[in-house]
């Protein structure tokens, strides 16, 4: 992803005048169209209801049959409906981007959206063209060793002071888990991070995959284990490498040129990264480097397995504009490849509202290190607006329960 350049298509650009009104020749076939797809959400909205209010200034109320999440939504041209209809979710960012649609909490509108995903069927996935170009953008990013060395740069090198205006103080970038609700994000993450060791036992050496910033390598090098931290992020492990113990073995590798075995392992939502051509390689890699009843802590964030199927057909908004290569994890997937690799499924505990809560804070600071300036300057306004509409995506996609996240524990028979 380039800063400041990420709608790098005609879509980007404002809705003609004649689109925003609904007026003109083009927006009135449109409009034709966009009606019936009108009358597809409606149809497709068997729990909650939307409000919605139409180009032409009318009103509908969607949905409505019974309860569930109530959102709110300002359609403002034709165009952004059909957007929708093309590209799914890539359609909706740029349709929101255009200024075609608005929401005062697009939160609840996605997770309405996901909630119903079923009902509505592939109305959030791209069509034809849009879903061939898409899939192609993504298999070109597909996670080779020369692949995710870029794919990581292109998120996780955006520069450390980024993260740090907005992430926790120990720069922890993945979800939380609340002790009690309204926890501080601090504390929620370090009650994270002990759940984690407290699944590796008595571990002495410990391997962890997608170290991040440290915090993980560093809580547990704490707790008296010899540490072994990889990652491909220059940013991150130049940072870890000043922050952190010298006694924590940061290393630049990527997870398949690991050798040595370990009494324990933990990768906290790396797995995401990985792609589902080479999951056999990842959990080659946990098989390979644990020592006989060896202990590896998982935590993974998983898309609904009734859901996969289309999603893995197409390259969603989070694919092709934040996370190039990214694969959210199929649960039933994961847990063939864990017994194909005699790695034992133990404890698994899910908590995807906790990482709403956690989306939630990464916003709410998010905005206000832009309101007082605190975001590198070369972020600009169009990019601030991506990325928050990224942390409202995700959170609306945890509360209406199209996608998890979950911790595990396998252990090598």
């Amino acid at each position: 992803m380039t800063v400041g350049t990420s709608f790098n298509n005609e879509s980007s650009s404002a809705a003609p005048a004649n689109q925003r009104s609904g007026g003109g020749v083009l927006a009135q076939l449109w409009g034709a169209s966009a009606a019936r797809l009108v009358d597809r959400i409606d149809r497709g909205l068997v729990a909650g209801t939307l409000h919605a209010t139409l180009p032409d200034g009318s009103t509908r109320m969607l949905g409505g049959r019974a309860p569930g999440f109530e959102a709110t939504v300002t359609l403002h041209a034709w165009g952004g409906l059909v957007r929708v209809a093309r590209a799914g979710s890539v359609g909706l960012c740029q349709a929101w981007e255009a200024g075609e649609w608005s929401s005062p909490n697009p939160v609840q509108l996605f997770a309405l959206f996901v909630a119903n995903a079923d009902a509505l069927g592939g109305l959030a996935r791209a069509h034809g063209p849009w879903r061939w170009a898409a899939r192609l953008m993504h298999w070109l990013h597909r996670n080779t060793r020369r692949g995710s060395q870029r794919n990581i740069h292109a998120h996780y090198d955006l520069g450390n002071d980024f993260y740090a205006a907005w992430l926790d103080p120990e720069l922890i970038y993945s979800s939380a888990r609340y002790a009690v609700p309204g926890q501080d994000l601090a504390m929620a993450q370090q009650h994270k991070l002990a759940a984690i060791a407290q699944r590796l036992g008595g571990a002495k050496t410990v391997l962890e995959i997608g170290c991040g910033w440290g915090a993980l390598a560093q809580y547990l090098h704490d707790q008296g284990m010899q540490v072994t931290a990889i990652s491909l992020s220059d940013a991150q492990l130049d940072w870890a490498r000043q922050r952190r113990s010298a006694q924590i073995d940061f290393r630049k590798q990527d997870y398949r040129d690991v050798s040595g075995q370990f009494d324990a392992i933990a990768s906290v939502e790396m797995v995401e990264a990985v792609g589902r051509e080479y999951w056999p390689a990842y959990f080659a890699c946990l098989a390979r480097c644990l020592t006989p009843g060896g202990r590896a802590a998982i935590q993974y964030i998983a898309i609904r397995d009734e859901l996969f199927p289309a999603y893995v057909r197409s390259a969603d908004f989070i694919q092709t504009y934040i996370f190039p290569g990214g694969m959210l994890v199929s649960e039933a997937e994961f847990r063939r490849l864990a017994a194909e690799h005699a790695l034992d499924w133990r404890d698994q505990q899910d908590f995807a509202l906790d990482y709403a809560e956690t989306l939630k804070t990464w916003r709410e600071n998010f905005d206000r290190a832009i309101a007082e300036g605190r975001l590198p300057p070369h972020f600009d306004a169009r990019f601030q607006r991506l990325w928050r509409f990224y942390l409202m995506y995700c959170e609306g996609g945890f509360r209406g329960g199209g996608i998890t996240v979950a911790q595990v524990t396998l252990v090598k028979s």
